[in-house]
């Protein structure tokens, strides 16, 4: 990883260490999404430290899990608080645990059911009644369509 001094990583190094843009790590400073006031050097360039991208990596665990900007800030004000509100941290995340397995129980629902027609599908092609599916707009079709769609 490309130093950007002496004391720390520069803006480009930390976007290829987390797959994240320039542009998004700018927002997520704008957003308070970090856990410390990221310095500059002299010359204005950011500088950035190890536990930074390691945070950087929670938070992009959390965005693709659902987590919203609004629930990553208020994480990150708590952890920045310190000590004493680890209720309050473990409360957050386990409500998006929730979340994130509601999530997984409907998407299951969705696969359970593209999966049969895939079934479905296979089933008439390999007996060659693929032209027995129903087709929108045939007429006569209709209550047929109802099953084999």
């Amino acid at each position: 990883m490309k130093k950007g001094n002496a004391q720390g990583l520069a803006i480009g190094s930390v976007s290829e260490a987390t797959g994240m843009s320039v542009h998004a790590l700018r927002f997520f400073e704008r957003e308070g999404l970090f856990l410390r006031e990221i310095p500059r050097s002299a010359g204005g360039q950011r500088i950035y430290e190890q536990a930074d991208v390691d945070w950087l990596v929670l938070c992009n665990r959390f965005r693709a899990s659902g987590m919203p900007i609004a629930v990553i800030r208020q994480f990150a004000e708590l952890v920045r608080t310190g000590p004493g509100n680890e209720p309050d941290r473990l409360e957050l995340l386990r409500e998006h645990e929730r979340n994130v397995r509601a999530r997984i129980d409907e998407l299951t629902a969705c696969l359970d059911v593209i999966h049969t027609k895939v079934v479905v599908y296979e089933q008439h092609l390999r007996s060659g009644e693929a032209a027995a599916l129903w087709s929108p707009g045939l007429p006569g079709l209709a209550e047929e369509g109802a099953r084999h769609a």
